[in-house]
């Protein structure tokens, strides 16, 4: 197998910044393993008020520069600089870069001498609108038309066979696609579980952070449904966002302010100690790629209730197995007053989904980068005329 020396990460966040999320979690998780495989990761990020310009984290050597926008090209100017033996990575270039498409990518492959895998979890399209008219039609026609032009000769990564084939939709070739799911940290010993037997308490959560697409006024909407009806029912909402204070005012409007919890970002301690406690994990997300909050809430023999309309949730929840898929609302609604009157089949759905867990770790995740990069490095070292279609990809 052909190993990188030096494998260059990028990505529009990281998991410090307040609006890090999943995605982040599985870049950094799979460069951390990169690095207990002896090789050296550097991470381009853009900076924020949580965390230093500099810092070494899990082996990952974090370099933040750059606003929201501003991010992609002084990723690009360190690149460029690098192949001078300047800036701040100096002399040492990258011989692989992994450049996560959230929504667009960082276009390495134009300025990188080094071979370039695009990591999408999934697509925006669903998004984009949230940016406003302008940037919204901007942001879709890059991802959509622009990008999958760039990349034409590059090889794909994404966590989940949906979001495969709404690449596909795009234009990529099936073939340079490869599916590598995420992994799952081991559980952190966690000092709250249920409660008493003689506790009433029948306690939902979400685990998101909190922004328009996540939904999480669905959550809410669904808690205003049952306060009549189980007035032992309480919501745990875990995580934070810029959509926070509208989460709450929506609570108020709905009059369960009195039932809701919001947790903000907590560390991983408290997070495993609120999925412990819960019943039903709900996902009332418009689009994801998979869905790590699934597999997090199975470790504790939590099921999900979540919309099947968001693509990534069909792999990572088999439906009536190890949790409900869902279409809208009032489905959702109805789906979660049916656990919550059966707890046995709540119990039933997250034992199956206990059992799916256990099928996922990050170091299966960094498996398959380490063959996706063995296949990009062995066609770059072919002379072009030698070039053909890359081999079948693993994991699909």
């Amino acid at each position: 197998m052909t190993e990188p020396n030096h494998v260059l990460l990028l990505c529009w966040r990281d998991t410090a910044h307040p609006q890090g999320g999943g995605s982040e979690r599985y870049l950094e998780r799979v460069g951390a393993e990169l690095v207990d495989r002896g090789m050296r990761v550097t991470l381009l990020t853009a900076a924020h008020d949580a965390a230093a310009p500099q810092e070494t984290r899990d082996g990952i050597r974090i370099l933040r520069a750059g606003g929201r926008l501003t991010v992609y090209p002084r990723a690009l100017a360190t690149i460029v600089a690098a192949r001078f033996g300047r800036g701040r990575l100096g002399s040492s270039a990258p011989d692989v870069v992994i450049d996560t498409q959230n929504g667009i990518p960082f276009f390495a492959t134009l300025v990188s001498a080094a071979p370039t895998v695009v990591l999408v979890h999934h697509c925006h399209r669903e998004q984009w609108p949230v940016a406003g008219r302008g940037l919204a039609r901007l942001g879709w026609f890059l991802e959509s038309q622009v990008s999958p032009r760039v990349h034409r000769r590059n090889r794909y990564v994404t966590v989940s066979g949906p979001s495969a084939s709404e690449l596909v939709g795009l234009g990529v070739d099936d073939e340079r696609i490869t599916v590598i799911r995420n992994g799952i940290d081991p559980l952190p010993r966690v000092g709250v579980g249920r409660g008493p037997a003689d506790d009433p308490t029948t306690r939902l959560c979400v685990l998101s952070r909190l922004v328009p697409h996540k939904q999480v006024e669905h959550a809410l909407a669904v808690i205003a449904e049952l306060r009549h009806t189980h007035p032992h029912v309480r919501l745990d909402v875990i995580g934070g966002g810029w959509w926070s204070d509208e989460l709450r005012t929506c609570a108020s409007e709905l009059g369960v302010d009195d039932r809701v919890d919001f947790h903000g970002h907590v560390d991983e301690n408290r997070k495993h100690e609120l999925l412990a406690r819960a019943h039903v994990h709900l996902m009332p997300s418009r689009k994801e790629g998979w869905g790590l909050a699934v597999v997090e809430a199975a470790q504790h023999r939590v099921p999900t209730i979540g919309y099947r309309s968001s693509v990534g949730l069909e792999e990572s929840i088999e439906h009536e197995q190890t949790g409900l898929l869902v279409d809208g609302i009032d489905e959702l609604v109805s789906a979660t007053r049916k656990l919550v009157d059966n707890p046995d089949e709540a119990t039933r759905l997250g034992g199956n989904a206990h059992l799916k867990a256990g099928d996922y770790s990050w170091s299966a995740t960094a498996d398959g980068f380490m063959g996706v990069f063995d296949d990009v490095l062995r066609t770059a070292k072919r002379p072009v005329s030698q070039r053909g279609s890359p081999t079948r990809p693993r994991g699909r």
